[in-house]
């Protein structure tokens, strides 16, 4: 409520100031107007040997210089004012969802550890409590390090152990470790590459990119999910999709989903957990190789299509 206020403030503060800085300017000219309007009069009935001097046009367009030099300021604020009111609500967003996200976690452990102190619990009991203690404790260990680890990224401290690779090769490695990784069943991800070129790549960073994409891809499915990789290149560029027969991406938020901590609320949405920091991640990642992702859905529950285009090396030999 208080952050729907500020923006209204900022939106009649906006407008108050856009009608006071055009009515300067009108005021301005109808002073030179008038003016000029008085002294040709004036002149017209004294005698030629009086000198009247008009106003001066230098003057009349110093003046609308200044006029548009303050809007051009205000501009610049207004819009300055905007950018950080977006961060703010970025930033609560972020600490509600990471709160979220440390609680639960926290909030299971206590209990156990109240449980297994308090209470007699059996040996068998008590493994199964370690195990669900185990998971929790890599949850909350995994949403630390993707904080940090964006944190390096964005001070382009990761992203450096470049190697040459097969473009085919590589991204079929890849695909294979996030299968395992992501406990994905077998036939639900199906992999084809055309590519004959090469690619300069941080294996392990674009791990974490593929990770995030297929991880997302069966999160939003809202059926069976299927999932197909395609590697292909131009000569110039290797280009990777991936497509999902998931809920699909509306048209409004396509570029929006690759902000920092942006998520997508709307009722069709899968209760999913998280911080909106998985595709801002992948994002930065593709661009530290030089590519760019980007998204097309054709709607709702007609799945999602994620591109990634990255340099192709010439091939060798």
């Amino acid at each position: 409520m208080k952050r729907t206020n500020s923006l209204l403030y900022i939106i009649i503060a906006f407008v108050i100031a856009q009608i006071a800085w055009l009515g300067l300017l009108a005021l301005w000219i109808y002073w030179y107007v008038t003016n000029y309007i008085i002294f040709e009069q004036v002149a017209s009935k004294l005698s030629p040997l009086i000198d009247i001097q008009t106003p001066n046009v230098f003057v009349f367009a110093g003046g609308i210089i200044l006029i548009v030099g303050i809007a051009v300021v205000m501009f610049i604020f207004f819009r300055n004012l905007t950018v950080q009111y977006k961060l703010a609500n970025l930033y609560d967003n972020f600490i509600a969802a990471v709160t979220h996200e440390l609680k639960s976690p926290l909030s299971s452990l206590k209990l156990f550890l109240e449980t297994m102190t308090y209470k007699n619990v059996s040996e068998e009991k008590r493994k199964d409590f370690l195990t669900l203690m185990t998971k929790d404790v890599n949850r909350l260990d995994n949403l630390i390090n993707t904080i940090l680890e964006i944190s390096r990224l964005e001070q382009k401290k990761i992203v450096h152990d470049r190697r040459e690779y097969k473009a085919c090769e590589l991204f079929e490695e890849l695909i294979k470790e996030s299968v395992v990784n992501l406990s994905v069943p077998e036939g639900v991800v199906n992999y084809e590459c055309s590519s004959v070129s090469f690619c300069s790549a941080d294996k392990k960073a674009l791990q974490i990119a593929v990770n995030n994409l297929i991880g997302n891809a069966l999160k939003y499915s809202a059926s069976a999910p299927s999932i197909k990789v395609s590697v292909k290149d131009n000569g110039k560029k290797i280009i990777v999709d991936i497509s999902d027969n998931g809920i699909g991406i509306p048209q409004q938020y396509q570029k929006k989903i690759f902000n920092k901590f942006f998520r997508v609320n709307s009722d069709y949405m899968p209760n999913v957990k998280g911080t909106g920091l998985g595709l801002y991640w992948t994002k930065e990642i593709i661009k530290q190789h030089k590519g760019s992702i980007s998204v097309r859905s054709e709607g709702l529950n007609k799945g999602s299509t994620f591109r990634i285009v990255i340099p192709a090396i010439k091939n060798k030999g």
